[in-house]
């Protein structure tokens, strides 16, 4: 049985679904990334960063099931798979060759902007087409995104 959330036209329905799966690729993408990091990781400070990203990873998590549970909620599918992430990620790829945390944490920052621009864009473009809620998930994600940011970047003065 499909799920009819009164109050959405079908037009805030479908563009509400496209940009969750958007910023779902983006974002599993960005944990993968992430999690590349904290096992790679090395250097002095290296225990506070390997437990930083994982709370960055975490808190991320967090909200990419928040994002993949609304597209249930619109009636729609959740695209997760690794196939699809690969395919789908707007995020630029994760280089394999680092271990210095200051180059981790530097190319973790990178994509957490592009990714934090991203959601911001998203906020923008439910909002305008009459989905508030989704809007909303996609600014608690964006002010998570933005603190565990400056929590990284903090690590680099």
């Amino acid at each position: 049985m499909a799920v009819k959330v009164k109050g959405l036209s079908d037009n805030a329905r479908k563009t509400a679904i496209s940009e969750l799966n958007a910023r779902l690729a983006d974002g599993l993408a960005l944990g993968m990334a992430i999690k590349q990091a904290h096992w790679n990781v090395k250097g002095v400070n290296f225990i506070a960063v390997h437990e930083l990203f994982d709370t960055v990873h975490a808190n991320l998590q967090g909200h990419l099931d928040v994002m993949a549970e609304r597209v249930q909620i619109l009636d729609g599918v959740a695209i997760g798979t690794a196939e699809a992430v690969a395919e789908a990620s707007t995020l630029k790829p994760y280089p394999t060759d680092l271990t210095k945390a200051a180059d981790h944490i530097k190319a973790v920052c990178e994509r957490m902007r592009d990714h934090g621009e991203k959601l911001r864009a998203a906020i923008d473009a439910t909002d305008e087409a009459g989905d508030a809620n989704t809007a909303d998930i996609f600014t608690a994600a964006s002010r998570t995104a933005d603190k565990d940011l400056w929590f990284m970047e903090s690590h680099l003065e």
